[in-house]
């Protein structure tokens, strides 16, 4: 029941948050990987269970749990809890939120347009980039920056999984190019945003709002129309995550 635990489960499964975790500064990445890892299997929960009923079931032990910490009371042992309990302590139960904002997951219901992506996007990556970027120092002041780079990097990681989310009924139906070309260029405007204020926030926090590697190549393809999310993206190459987290590491530039 230690942090190896969350930190092996990144590195194999959420190889960008587990990069970002190693850039960060030490004194923040028990905190990180903690976090990360609690975000990880969330995620995961609702698709233990093809039964809509049985997921929401599964995720609701997570909410129970983190309510439960929220009120002072440590979790049973757990690969996940009992690390995340000793980084965050009552702390812990504000992330009941990152759960919650699954319940949509379990119902395999896709989204009807846009905006409806916008809210789950900014309710769940959103939540979490600001939940990691105030742990790493970002003061109250850059909620609203955060926010849009959360925005920025959620739906480009949403549009990224895109075909895969479309075959478990969690993308947009009906699949309009142009609905993913309006996604796309929220996400770069959102992206850009944030870079045009990013002096505001302390370099610590690079870490917890770095979106991932090469995505403004994907947002550009798609807005260009050279590439079609609905039916596939542009994998990510181990060298190319390699470069973009020693940029990161080497620059601080998160923004770039």
């Amino acid at each position: 029941m230690t942090i190896a635990a969350c930190t092996e489960s990144l590195r194999q499964h959420d190889p960008d948050r587990f990069g970002a975790v190693l850039v960060a500064e030490a004194r923040d990445r028990p905190a990180l990987v903690t976090l990360y890892a609690l975000n990880l299997e969330i995620a995961r929960a609702p698709f233990q269970s093809a039964e809509p009923m049985l997921a929401e079931m599964r995720l609701q032990w997570w909410v129970d749990r983190l309510d439960e910490m929220g009120r002072g009371t440590a979790p049973p042992l757990h690969d996940v809890l009992t690390p995340l309990w000793e980084a965050w302590g009552s702390e812990a139960g504000a992330l009941a939120a990152l759960a919650e904002a699954r319940r949509r997951d379990c119902e395999r219901q896709p989204f009807g347009d846009p905006d409806a992506v916008l809210t789950y996007v900014d309710a769940t990556a959103g939540a979490l980039m600001w939940t990691a970027a105030r742990r790493c120092g970002a003061p109250e002041s850059t909620r609203e920056i955060v926010a849009h780079q959360a925005r920025g990097a959620g739906l480009a990681a949403w549009l990224r999984a895109l075909p895969q989310l479309q075959a478990v009924r969690l993308g947009l139906e009906p699949a309009r190019p142009e609905d993913a070309v309006a996604l796309a260029t929220q996400a770069r405007d959102g992206l850009r945003m944030a870079a045009r204020m990013h002096r505001k926030l302390p370099r610590r926090a690079a870490a917890a709002l770095y979106p991932g590697p090469r995505v403004p190549r994907l947002l550009s393809e798609i807005m260009a129309g050279r590439c079609d999310p609905f039916a596939a993206t542009p994998a990510i190459t181990p060298f190319q995550r390699r470069a973009s987290l020693a940029r990161l590491a080497l620059t601080g530039h998160w923004w770039r």
